[in-house]
């Protein structure tokens, strides 16, 4: 919202400065975002009209005016096409100095001696208008100073409102806010009903009420749309940065910004038969007052006669129905558009007007007969002619009600930190125009008027007496509260203990969105139908997530591209599976690792990470809560992972988690050409873990055997090891897999595990007939369910 401070000043004039007043504006949640003056610093430029104009004798381009400033004439030459007799101009007289410290002096053109310079808007720096001489009013009093007659020493300010302060969308709300912020008071101008000079009325339907619960007509007939908007208007409406077309437009654009209601005007002529405000037809055309043509959809609300569309309702009006100089009789409506139905609907035509933009945010239900008031007493004031009686439909059940808000002096005090006095209270919300009646014992019923769609809570009153009391008051106090110490739960590895493994073993933590590209979704999980979202930022961000791979993988992409190929990227988020009816959310750990496996340097090789880097890794994190023999790797598949590695994590038996290498052709649809490994664990499996028991040390030295098995290739190295954890007996304190290997001097279907075990007994040392029998014992156990051998 852009408006000219003297304007606001006609309505409400604390006794502060310019500065002040912006401060507090901002200060007040009105936050300020430029403040431009209204031309620039120019000195010695007056009313000037010019008495004759006379082709240069050496120019064609060039004529030679005489130009009065009210008391004597002078000579200058001036190139402007719009030079000509009788028109009233701004005169630079000798020594006027122009913004850009430019001096007006004597000067000969082609041999023409010139005494000044004629000015256009733009040499003013009034507007951006360099096309001729800026044309004044013919009333315009010939030798004033230009900076008096058009009141330049202005600013132009420009207001930067949230989407819920739509009442700040006018003068009028400003005003108002200005008044509560300064307890100054508010002028408003009076708006008295004009008398109807005939009783000619157009029949107006309201076929959808919901979409618009009120909508006022009136007939104005007998105008001149040829004569020109006065200068003040003009002016304004430029502060404001809205351009002068005509009377109606001006007009009706001035009360959108005086009193915040949009307005339209139709040409009666064109309207055919009644109004009718409805929903589209499906594939209705309409050509815009700006010459596009828009196919109209259903959902959309338009203004129209008995045989097509004049307006979309809210947004703008049809080209066919448009008002011209030619205009003589014009249909006038003031209308209360439904937020909800209005919203983002300009977007959808590739539209946005300074209509739309206050009806999206609202518009007060109220302020319809009020505006229609207004324009047309200015209107007939400026263009002439006879009004009518006005036509109002309203649907009282459709238009909002906010019911009455109890507010407490004791929640007021909790909430803001300080005693605020009663009467105080009474004066900011009042200044507001909320209705403020005392219960007794600091208890007040707020009735909200209709301009404050936002406020339907007590904590929103609290909330605009902290603004307009000025947050900078407000007193500065820590929260205090006593906070008995919780015990930390020693069987659990929390999120913040795994993140710091994690970074530990070089990963970064990436913060994903839980909306991913539908698209980048098939390729992860194909077949599985995504919840999809009903209003995306994005048509990229469409659907909710089912496994945080997709934004890690697209975070690795993005390295990827830059050069940074060594990648360790981990993310803590939740999943969403199934859709609203039995939706899960579930707490996820995942991550992905490419690249080499040690950061460059001398002493390392270059050897890229593999399938039991990533292992390690998730072994450490499973390990992380004391329960690593709690979890099993087995094969499994997984549709974005490697068939040939991939493995699913169990935790007795139920699934908790996948890990595996990048399938190879999702690979090459991501284009990402090096080995990528992936892992995604359920958050609060890995978290659970065991209550720490301590075990006395023995004193008693360790027997280690080690032994050389060949098993069938395909057999898991996990299911032998299970194996001999059980018949080694309970003594048995290690067990570790050192070495596995196929290939020369042993049968190709065949593999070699190595195991080493180590015994310890807590009272005693062990023999070596106990342990070889153990040991035999294994050997045993292993030729009977997986046919092994000792290798020899």
């Amino acid at each position: 919202m852009k408006f000219s401070e003297q304007w606001l000043r006609s309505w409400v004039n604390p006794p502060v400065s310019s500065d002040d007043l912006v401060a507090r504006l901002s200060m007040a949640g009105l936050e300020v975002d430029s403040v431009t003056p209204a031309a620039g610093q120019f000195s010695g430029v007056v009313v000037g009209e010019i008495l004759t104009a006379e082709q240069h004798p050496d120019a064609d381009k060039l004529r030679v005016c005489q130009v009065s400033n009210g008391s004597e004439s002078f000579q200058v030459v001036c190139g402007a096409p719009n030079a000509r007799p009788g028109i009233k101009i701004p005169f630079a007289m000798i020594g006027a100095e122009l913004p850009g410290d430019f001096n007006i002096k004597k000067a000969k053109l082609r041999g023409v001696e010139s005494n000044g310079m004629l000015c256009s808007a733009s040499e003013l720096q009034i507007s951006d208008d360099n096309s001729g001489l800026m044309e004044l009013a013919a009333d315009a009093p010939v030798g004033q100073s230009i900076r008096d007659y058009l009141s330049l020493d202005d600013v132009s300010i420009e207001v930067d409102l949230t989407p819920n302060r739509g009442d700040c969308l006018s003068l009028a709300g400003l005003a108002r806010e200005v008044g509560a912020l300064y307890a100054a008071p508010v002028q408003r101008p009076q708006v008295p009903a004009v008398a109807a000079a005939h009783d000619e009325v157009r029949p107006v339907e309201v076929l959808a009420p919901k979409a618009c619960p009120r909508y006022l007509g009136r007939v104005i007939r007998g105008g001149d749309l040829s004569r020109a908007t006065p200068l003040w208007m003009v002016e304004r409406l430029r502060r404001a940065d809205v351009r002068s077309i005509d009377a109606a437009v001006d007009v009706t654009n001035y009360v959108m910004l005086e009193l915040g209601q949009p307005m339209h005007a139709f040409d009666l002529a064109e309207i055919n038969g009644g109004i009718r405000v409805r929903m589209a037809e499906e594939g209705e055309k309409l050509v815009l007052l700006d010459g596009q043509e828009v196919t109209l959809r259903a959902d959309t609300l338009v203004i129209a006669d008995y045989a097509r569309p004049l307006a979309i309702a809210g947004v703008m009006g049809g080209e066919h129905s448009g008002v011209s100089s030619k205009t003589r009789d014009l249909f006038l409506e003031s209308a209360f558009f439904d937020t909800i139905a209005l919203a983002g609907k300009a977007r959808s035509y590739g539209l946005h007007t300074d209509s739309s933009h206050r009806f999206e945010r609202g518009v007060d239900s109220q302020l319809a007969r009020e505006a229609m008031e207004r324009a047309t007493a200015l209107l007939l004031e400026i263009v002439g002619g006879d009004a009518g009686p006005i036509i109002e439909v309203a649907s009282a059940a459709d238009l909002p009600n906010v019911a009455p808000i109890t507010l407490r002096a004791e929640r007021v005090s909790q909430m803001l930190g300080m005693d605020m006095d009663g009467a105080e209270i009474e004066r900011l919300l009042t200044a507001l125009g909320l209705t403020v009646t005392a219960q007794g014992d600091g208890v007040w019923q707020i009735a909200v008027p209709s301009h404050r769609f936002d406020i339907s809570l007590e904590v929103d009153l609290i909330e605009e007496l902290g603004r307009l009391y000025g947050y900078n008051r407000l007193p500065v106090r820590y929260p205090q509260a006593r906070l008995a110490p919780q015990a930390r739960a020693e069987a659990r590895s929390e999120l913040p203990a795994l993140r710091r493994l994690l970074v530990a073993r070089g990963y970064q933590e990436a913060i994903t969105y839980s909306f991913i590209d539908p698209k980048m979704f098939e390729l992860f999980s194909p077949g599985v139908q995504p919840l999809q979202l009903a209003n995306p930022i994005s048509a990229d961000m469409a659907a909710m997530r089912v496994s945080l791979w997709p934004g890690l993988i697209k975070v690795v992409q993005h390295n990827l591209n830059r050069q940074q190929n060594r990648v360790r990227l981990f993310e803590s988020g939740l999943r969403f599976v199934g859709q609203l009816e039995g939706l899960k959310q579930e707490m996820m750990l995942a991550g992905v690792i490419t690249g080499s496996r040690l950061p460059e340097g001398w002493a390392h090789g270059k050897e890229s990470v593999d399938f039991y880097d990533a292992k390690a890794d998730v072994e450490a994190l499973l390990a992380s809560a004391g329960a690593a023999d709690a979890f099993r790797f087995v094969p499994g598949e997984h549709t974005a992972l490697h068939p040939g590695q991939t493995a699913r994590i169990e935790r007795e038996g139920c699934l908790v988690g996948y890990l595996g290498a990048l399938h190879p052709e999702l690979a090459k649809a991501l284009d990402i050409t090096q080995p990528t490994f992936l892992f995604e664990l359920v958050l609060s499996e890995v978290a659970a873990g065991r209550m720490p028991k301590f075990s006395e040390l023995s004193r008693f030295p360790e027997v280690r055997r080690d032994l050389a098995l060949l098993v069938d290739k395909d057999t898991p190295a996990e299911s032998v090891l299970g194996c001999i954890r059980e018949a080694s007996g309970e003594y048995l304190t290690d067990l570790r897999l050192f070495d596995v290997y196929h290939g020369k001097g042993i049968d190709p279907l065949k593999k070699s595990l190595a195991v080493g075990l180590t015994w310890q007994h807590p009272s005693r040392t062990l023999n070596d007939d106990e342990v070889n029998t153990t040991t035999q014992n294994i050997v045993t156990s292993l030729e009977q369910r997986f046919n092994a051998t000792l290798r020899k």
